[in-house]
């Protein structure tokens, strides 16, 4: 054995849990991604995907995504820099761009390689990253990468980011980086305090809106948290995923002309994938044109997401400070989280766990997300069964108000 696989093999998370009947992932779908599945053979409840608006399935979007495969074929063979540039790529941007409210915007192959390519290349050696503990780890990769130094602040701790930015020089790039909506807990970032933070000491401020586009916005404009909050033009950048309400795979930044220019030039993980695919990229200008077209789509999001967290409170349900379609049922428990998991799945509920290390073995969760297309008898199903299944593991409810 080389000393490479001993010492990968030591890894042994994923052996034990598999070996315990408790492994609870990469489970395989047979179906297409709506509010019930198809895992081997047997229709279960999806209630961990983050399809928000529910359009994987939409008529428009399918076809957007057909038409555009017949027209340009299956891939581009090479990254937007070079040969990878399509007319639909440019009019998806002019579309973005418009809908959050900036100058310009850029298409990336994924969301991940957003942030990874943005956060990695626009400060330098002497400039600063500033990025909450529980950003997506897309953030903290961007940050790793990049040259700046990073400071960690507490999880929506005003305090704590003010602190960090006193350690900055004056007169150096600051950029903080924040969720809109965080990805786990579904909590909603303090984003007006931020921004007063951000103008004390002369920083920049960037928003992932990829929980929160589709989801949030003046009126049930999906334009995300930005927006809402009224903040677009205190915001230098703002970004967002397609895997989310766009249906689909890739994403986006936006901001003003001078910083898109300087990233078409300089951010790597841009200049050096492969484009976002013909289809994919016909697929998240349909859903966009949904999104704007059918606000009643986004209300009925929000009308089964307030059912649910009512539901889950009345219940006694530990869901933390949530207030959006994330909705995390805390267990606090590794082995109890894998298990829930497990029995949920063998009850037609399908959930996601989130363990250690990804939180604190005190903080372990399950991920209860919901769709526009969720009924409320689904959820009641959810509810029933997921009491029932807390109760058998030993995981005490707090008492009903």
């Amino acid at each position: 054995m080389s000393l490479l696989t001993d010492k990968l093999y030591r890894y042994d998370a994923a052996r034990n849990t598999r070996a315990a009947g408790i492994y609870p992932y990469f489970r395989e779908i047979q179906s297409d991604q709506d509010t019930e599945v198809v895992i081997n053979g047997k229709k279960v409840l999806m209630f961990g995907s983050n399809a928000y608006l529910g359009l994987t399935n939409h008529p428009k979007v399918k076809e957007a995504a057909i038409n555009a495969t017949k027209k340009y074929g299956t891939g581009m063979a090479g990254s937007r820099f070079l040969n990878g540039t399509l007319d639909i790529h440019v009019e998806l941007e002019k579309k973005l761009a418009k809908f959050v409210g900036k100058e310009d915007a850029i298409v990336y192959s994924t969301g991940f390689n957003v942030n990874q390519g943005v956060i990695s290349c626009i400060t330098g050696r002497e400039d600063y990253i500033l990025w909450d503990e529980l950003d997506h780890a897309s953030i903290i990769e961007g940050a790793r990468v990049s040259y700046s130094t990073k400071l960690k602040f507490r999880h929506n701790d005003m305090d704590s980011l003010e602190k960090q930015l006193q350690r900055c020089e004056p007169d150096k790039i600051k950029l903080i980086v924040i969720d809109g909506v965080f990805s786990m807990e579904g909590d909603i970032s303090r984003l007006p305090e931020i921004i007063e933070l951000a103008k004390k000491y002369n920083a920049s401020v960037m928003v992932d809106e990829a929980h929160s586009l589709g989801v949030l916005g003046k009126n049930y404009s999906g334009k995300g948290l930005v927006e809402q909050c009224g903040l677009v033009d205190d915001v230098e950048l703002i970004m967002g995923t397609f895997s989310k309400s766009l249906a689909s795979l890739g994403g986006f930044i936006a901001g003003n002309e001078i910083i898109l220019d300087y990233l078409r030039h300089n951010s790597r993980p841009y200049i050096f994938t492969a484009s976002a695919t013909p289809a994919a990229t016909a697929a998240a200008s349909a859903a966009l044109d949904i999104i704007i077209s059918e606000p009643e789509r986004i209300k009925a999001l929000w009308d089964i997401t307030h059912y649910a967290l009512d539901g889950f409170r009345e219940r006694g349900f530990e869901i933390g400070h949530t207030s959006t379609p994330i909705i995390p049922l805390f267990i606090r428990d590794n082995e109890k989280t894998f298990l829930i998991t497990k029995l949920l799945f063998e009850e037609g509920i399908f959930v996601n766990p989130v363990v250690s290390p990804a939180v604190a073995p005190s903080d372990t969760l399950i991920r209860f997300s919901l769709m526009a297309t969720h009924t409320k008898e689904q959820v009641d199903i959810a509810f029933e069964k997921i009491e029932s299944v807390f109760k058998k593991v030993g995981v005490l409810l707090h008492a009903k108000a």
